[in-house]
C-alpha cells in the first residue's frame, strides 16, 4: 500500500514539482495551499508525512505545524519543512513547532526522496 504524503505550500509550481517526484517514487499525494487548509486536510486524512513550507497566506507553515502536532495521530509523523527561510532562529523555531527535518529551497529531488523513505523506513 502506497504511503500517503501531504504537500503544503502556497506555490502551484512548487506543488506540482513535490507531486510529480513524489508520485514517479510510488508515494499517494494530497495538496494544500497554505497552512489553514493543510491543517484541515491533515485533520481529515491519515498521512504518512508532512511536507510543509513556512511562508504562506492565512496561516504560516510553523503554526500549522504546532496545530497538526495537536492532532493525536499526528504526535509522530515525519513533518519535513521545505522552505527558502535557513537563519537558525527560524530553524529553531521548527524544532519547537514539531518538525522533523528542514530542507532548504532550492533542494536536491534525490536527497530529498532518501530523506523520505529513511524517515518512512522504505
Amino acid at each position: 500500500m502506497a504511503k500517503k504524503v501531504l504537500i503544503v505550500d502556497d506555490s502551484a509550481t512548487m506543488r506540482q514539482q513535490l507531486r510529480l517526484l513524489l508520485e514517479s517514487d510510488g508515494f499517494e499525494v494530497a495538496e494544500a495551499e497554505d497552512g489553514l487548509k493543510g491543517f484541515a486536510t491533515a485533520r481529515a486524512g491519515n498521512f504518512d508525512l508532512l511536507i510543509v513550507d513556512v511562508n504562506m497566506p492565512r496561516m504560516n507553515g510553523l503554526t500549522a505545524v504546532a496545530a497538526i502536532r495537536k492532532i493525536p495521530h499526528y504526535a509522530k509523523t515525519p513533518i519535513f519543512i521545505l522552505t527558502t527561510e535557513s537563519t537558525s532562529g527560524v530553524i529553531e523555531q521548527g524544532k519547537r513547532a514539531g518538525a522533523t527535518a528542514w530542507i532548504v529551497k532550492p533542494y536536491e529531488p534525490k536527497s530529498l526522496l532518501e530523506g523520505i523513505n529513511k524517515v518512512l523506513g522504505q
